[in-house]
């Protein structure tokens, strides 16, 4: 027997984005529940049998009304049947969103810290999975097994944990536990980055890490997961529902102007995204971080500027000039060709940078934080 269905978790609605000024935060979160009818959409679409999220839907027990509002009117709009897994941030309690909601009665959430089983006579599937029911829990995997099964029948696993680190307070799971499971595919959850597809043993796994970005550790494109099963085989593939992006730029400046040096690196795209642009190579005098911003941020959704160049050896030359300026780089630099440390000649060279800027009485900067 073939099943298609859809593998998300990680989706960490109600995400504080506290990167982002406070405008901006609300309207990612509001853009974050849209990612539920995105969902409901492309289960629609590809005419999925099934769908599986494998914990931290929610990024905390306290939820906007509105998050709710949007998780059981999206939740409705399904067809098919729907399994949650609740994970370390959203797990399982008397006074949880999961318990307070009306969801509608094709969801099911596991609801307790031990394997059970249910049954879908109409697809020949076994659904196992169980919940988190504190910020923690111990291994949950461990002696379990799926019961013997009969011809054709599926077994699936949804559960929040992490695969490979023994030690980990999030439900630890290892390789071995996953092979001598018995399923045929473990839909996880909690990693941010998508495993792709893995197997161990017969079992075949994955983890989609989370759906859309939600800060500079979150780069790049992410997805959810649509998977094939048929006569023991699996097939992933990796789909993108995400509004924006998470990207970092670095740009080398080197004998050109940082803002045409920008320019020419960006591309329509951008105008959607949240960027960190990292100025790097040799300057002979600090950027304006502020004069940078002020022309480019209306290229981006939200844009934050960090300056890593360095200061040109020309510059330390100056330092025999018998002028304020001259004596001040004299003084640095002594200190410079005497440090110990790569970290310490950083921050002697950062001195320089903000005596400099205050010798020409231009505005200060500070390498590494957003003007």
């Amino acid at each position: 027997m073939s099943l298609r269905f859809l593998h998300a978790a990680d989706l960490h609605l109600d995400s504080a984005f506290e990167g982002l000024p406070a405008r901006k935060a609300a309207l990612r979160r509001g853009e974050q529940r849209e990612l539920l009818a995105r969902l409901a959409s492309l289960v629609e679409r590809e005419g999925l049998q099934l769908v599986l999220l494998s914990g931290d839907l929610l990024d905390s027990g306290n939820t906007y009304y509105e998050t709710g509002e949007e998780l059981v009117r999206s939740l409705s709009k399904l067809s098919v049947p729907v399994f949650i897994s609740p994970g370390n941030h959203d797990y399982y309690g008397d006074a949880c969103p999961y318990a307070r909601l009306q969801l509608p009665e094709n969801v099911h959430v596991f609801t307790r810290p031990e394997i059970e089983c249910v049954y879908l006579p109409e697809l020949n599937t076994r659904v196992y999975g169980a919940a988190f029911t504190d910020k923690r829990s111990r291994a949950l995997l461990p002696g379990f097994h799926a019961a013997p099964k009969s011809a054709g029948q599926i077994d699936l696993l949804c559960l929040h944990g992490e695969v490979g680190v023994r030690e980990s307070i999030y439900n630890p799971i290892s390789e071995a536990e996953l092979a001598g499971s018995g399923v045929d595919y473990a839909a996880l959850g909690h990693v941010h980055k998508a495993s792709g597809l893995c197997r161990a043993g017969t079992v075949w796994y994955s983890w989609p890490g989370c759906p859309e970005g939600r800060g500079f550790d979150e780069t790049g494109e992410r997805f959810v997961n649509i998977v094939a099963l048929d006569g023991g085989q699996c097939a992933l593939r990796q789909v993108s529902i995400a509004k924006r992006r998470y990207e970092i730029l670095r740009v080398n400046v080197t004998g050109a102007d940082p803002l045409l040096a920008v320019h020419t690196m960006l591309t329509d795209e951008t105008v959607r995204d949240v960027y960190r642009v990292i100025l790097t190579g040799e300057v002979s005098a600090p950027p304006d971080l502020a004069r940078l911003k002020r022309n480019l941020e209306e290229f981006f959704f939200e844009l934050q500027l960090r300056d890593e160049t360095h200061l040109r050896q020309s510059v330390w030359e100056r330092a025999g000039e018998d002028t304020l300026r001259g004596l001040f780089l004299k003084k640095l630099r002594e200190r410079y060709d005497s440090a110990r440390s790569e970290a310490e000649r950083q921050q002697i060279e950062q001195a320089a940078r903000w005596g400099l800027a205050a010798i020409d009485n231009r505005e200060e900067v500070t390498p590494h934080d957003d003007p």
